[in-house]
């Protein structure tokens, strides 16, 4: 997608939690969100991974009836464009191939596995949205079921992101119903260990209010307020008093909380002990609810990808500042690959939008391993792609600007692309073609434009037309085509050129 596109009139995101599973629909008008439908329903997907990585069949069948009913919503409302992400339960687990492809299914929309800082940076947006403009530092805690973000930002921009290893399903202290205070200690060290490493940059930074995001702390307020409603803040003291009674409970089933319902109450404890130990270690005087959380985060980003705020736009232009991109050179590869791309995008099934955005900035980011050496710089930029932390990516898209970026020279390999979600599996074999012949083309860094290029092509065959003077003109490009010509036979493809 590029910027500056129309907006669809409809759009949703789906969020795809280790505790629960959201989705809110949404129409756009006169530059504003208008929230038309939500849903939610507590899959606890995290709680059916193993030790080992593997998902239970009976956590993919709750996720895949939830996916159902919420697909059939999204084809009745006519959504136009739809954003769906997994968090902390599909960042776990391993061989998830089969529930993806059957998760698709279901929903009717590809699924993006994103990391925990860019779930940071989606709930701080979905946050900073739906909240009176301020311009003081906040501090925004999101306790989901698999991990737990904290997020220091100003305005939109978020300044300091975390992503912590401890939410209210992963926590064992609770796994067999019983509370006690013993437990409940366990459960709070677990969230502290977390914390030790990042407490002082957050300190050192400071913020002026704090929220919370997630359904943990929306829950803990309506208990509160139902227990003493003159004084129902989010405090240290009204958490350790509900911290108490909670423990004086015993077990899971006997929580007898207004609020708080059966669905809840298995991961109430472990969520009160870890918002209990983030307040006192961070010495929060004071908790407010927010009203937009990581869907709603990713709505705004998904909109910021029609107009000019797409976030992954500005995380490539960031890495070529960062790496020392010759931003010219990008700029001639760029445009001949998007060129190319138009005269086959039929014939070799690349009509998706993303197809153009994923050829472009790999284009644009192709020469970012120079910084690090000139040797095997394709292997560099690779790594540096599938490694870095680049905001408005999830891994998926990572992966593939990386498998294109490390198959642009030298032997052609497409073992990088075995491991790519559908259809990017198959399709990223076309796109990297595209961009091999662009930098081939453009290897002089001559300033001077090329002349009119024709590919025409016809399943893995190539024909590239090039002016017969300028070819004359230019006897190394000529032996690269000769060199390309034998690569890409290795790896099934046949190119003539003339």
């Amino acid at each position: 997608m590029s910027g500056g596109a129309v907006v669809p009139d409809v759009l949703a995101a789906v969020d795809l939690g280790s505790n629960s599973f959201h989705m809110v629909v949404a129409r756009y008008q006169h530059g504003q969100l208008l929230i038309l439908d939500r849903l939610r329903e507590m899959v606890r997907l995290g709680a059916g991974v193993s030790e080992s990585g593997r998902l239970d069949d009976e956590a993919m069948a709750r996720a895949l009836r939830c996916l159902e009913r919420f697909g059939q919503r999204l084809r009745a409302m006519r959504a136009d464009s739809v954003r769906v992400v997994g968090t902390n339960a599909l960042r776990r687990a391993k061989r998830k191939r089969w529930f993806l492809e059957r998760a698709r299914a279901a929903l009717g929309h590809p699924i993006e596995i994103i990391s925990g800082l860019e779930e940071a940076r989606l709930i701080y947006a979905g946050v900073a949205h739906t909240s009176p403009m301020s311009p003081d530092k906040r501090l925004v805690i999101d306790i989901g079921g698999g991990s737990t973000e904290l997020v220091i930002g100003e305005g939109f921009t978020p300044l300091l992101l975390e992503s912590l290893s401890v939410g209210c399903v992963g926590s064992s202290a609770f796994d067999d119903g019983r509370i006690s205070e013993k437990r409940f200690e366990r459960a709070r060290t677990a969230a502290r260990l977390e914390l030790e490493p990042i407490q002082e940059a957050y300190r050192k930074m400071g913020w002026l209010q704090a929220f919370g995001s997630s359904g943990t702390v929306r829950v803990i307020a309506d208990v509160l307020r139902r227990l003493d409603p003159e004084d129902s803040h989010i405090t240290l003291p009204n958490l350790t008093k509900l911290a108490e009674r909670v423990i004086a409970a015993g077990h899971i089933d006997e929580l007898e909380l207004p609020e708080l319902d059966a669905e809840r109450a298995p991961v109430f404890p472990a969520g009160l002990a870890i918002l209990l130990e983030i307040v006192e270690n961070l010495n929060i005087e004071r908790v407010r609810v927010a009203e937009g959380a990581m869907r709603e985060g990713l709505l705004y980003d998904l909109m910021g990808r029609f107009t000019d705020e797409d976030a992954r736009v500005r995380s490539v232009r960031a890495m070529e500042l960062r790496y020392h991109v010759d931003s010219l050179q990008a700029d001639r590869v760029e445009n001949t690959a998007v060129a190319l791309l138009g005269q086959v995008e039929m014939e070799w099934g690349l009509e998706d939008p993303f197809a153009e955005s994923a050829l472009r900035w790999a284009a644009r980011l192709h020469e970012a391993g120079l910084d690090i050496a000139h040797s095997r710089y394709h292997r560099h930029s690779a790594y540096l792609l599938e490694h870095a932390d680049m905001p408005g990516f999830p891994r998926e898209e990572q992966l593939l600007l990386a498998a294109l970026v490390g198959g642009h020279r030298r032997q052609l390999s497409f073992e990088a692309c075995e491991d790519l979600l559908p259809p990017w599996d198959r399709l990223a074999e076309f796109l990297m073609v595209l961009l091999r012949l662009s930098v081939l083309l453009h290897r002089g860094r001559s300033p001077q434009p090329l002349p009119e290029v024709q590919l025409r092509v016809k399943g893995r065959s190539l024909a590239l037309e090039l002016p017969q003077r300028w070819m004359r003109e230019h006897p190394l490009t000529l032996e690269d085509l000769e060199q390309e010509r034998q690569y890409l036979k290795d790896a099934g493809f046949r190119l003539s050129f003339q």
